[in-house]
């Protein structure tokens, strides 16, 4: 036992691991101020844009059905990817090895449950979308109670991915099987993350095929029969075509780093996997940018529904300002009408003293 904890570095800073495990996360100081500043603005993007999503899904009665209600559930995850980003991003380059392991651990955790939440909720909305899609519906049948238990089971999936490395799968007691890229992780676990991402993907791709294929099929039988009526039908492929476009920029966004990863779990020495840490981790950012562009793009209720939700906080703004100044108004009023003209009786007083 003694001798089991003299391996274990849990006391140690980042910078022990760093220099153990090889990496280097030096950030040139120009270079490192453009990131922060860039970032910064595509992180208050991605805050305020996704708070929308959901806003315009609670707001708008035509927003609520389960594929709309999966859908502010990917808005909240990207949402907590902004925050993970911001987190990331000043605690990055020199700082990093400043990290205590715990710090790093809420640094990476952050992270992965972010990718686990967006992840696992494409894959609930291909599965619902292929109900509906099979059943030749707008909408799938699924309850909120359904709906809910999802969600939960998605947050309690992705927060147990996070936590796993802190959990005890990391190389804090055997740093030979450290990784460069994450140098508390293993690398056993980088091949674990990166493969069964990989394996997500092309499960959903799979999945979105078989969609494709079906409605292809199935429009192509009812095109001869239905002449009005098929501008109706079509309103499915509308929404399948908008879940397309969000998981094709997700795997285009995600899979170099997760190739990136599991070449640095198989320990690729001549793969110089570090240098293209920072720039991969631009493309995931700009993942969670592209995403409310792409519902407000390809969904003109949802854009409709922005712009209502901004008029009303224009309208909020401007009422506010106007009660204020209303407010001063009546209150500048009040203490010029504290000086008011003598009474009479007072006016019969100062005569008689006069007279006096």
């Amino acid at each position: 036992m003694a001798q089991q904890n003299q391996t274990c570095h849990y006391n140690e800073s980042m910078s022990f691991f760093y220099n153990n495990s090889g990496a280097s996360d030096t950030w040139d100081k120009t270079q490192l101020i453009l990131v922060r500043v860039v970032g910064s603005i595509f992180c208050c993007f991605i805050l305020v844009s996704n708070s929308m999503v959901v806003a315009a899904v609670i707001t708008n009665k035509r927003f609520h059905y389960p594929f709309y209600y999966l859908l502010s559930n990917l808005a909240a995850s990207d949402f907590l990817a902004g925050i993970a980003y911001v987190y990331l991003m000043f605690n990055t380059g020199e700082s990093s090895r400043t990290l205590t392991v715990k710090e790093y651990f809420i640094r990476q955790g952050l992270l992965d449950v972010s990718l686990s939440a967006s992840l696992s909720n494409l894959l609930v909305i291909a599965l619902e979308r292929y109900i509906s899609v099979m059943n030749w519906k707008v909408h799938s049948n699924l309850t909120k109670r359904r709906v809910t238990l999802l969600i939960v089971l998605v947050w309690a999936i992705s927060i147990f991915m996070g936590a796993v490395p802190s959990l005890g799968w990391n190389c804090i007691c055997n740093i030979n099987d450290c990784s460069s890229l994450a140098p508390i992780f293993s690398r056993s676990y980088l091949i674990f993350w990166s493969v069964s991402n990989l394996v997500v993907f092309l499960v959903m791709v799979v999945i979105y095929t078989r969609i494709y294929t079906y409605v292809k099929r199935k429009t192509a039988m009812l095109t001869p029969h239905t002449s009005g009526s098929i501008n109706r039908k079509r309103t499915p492929i509308k929404l399948i075509k908008t879940v397309m476009v969000v998981l094709g920029a997700f795997v285009i966004c995600w899979t170099p780093g997760l190739v990136v990863l599991l070449l640095d779990g198989l320990n690729c020495t001549g793969c110089n996997v570090t240098k293209t840490k920072r720039w991969l981790l631009l493309l995931a950012v700009l993942n969670s940018v592209m995403n409310p562009c792409i519902y407000s793009y390809k969904d003109e209720e949802m854009w409709t529904t922005f712009k209502n939700l901004m008029r009303c906080i224009g309208n909020g703004t401007r009422r506010q300002r106007s009660t204020k100044a209303n407010a001063r108004a009546l209150s500048s009023g009040q203490d010029t009408g504290n000086s008011q003209p003598p009474s009479e009786e007072t006016k019969t007083d100062d005569q008689g003293i006069l007279k006096t």
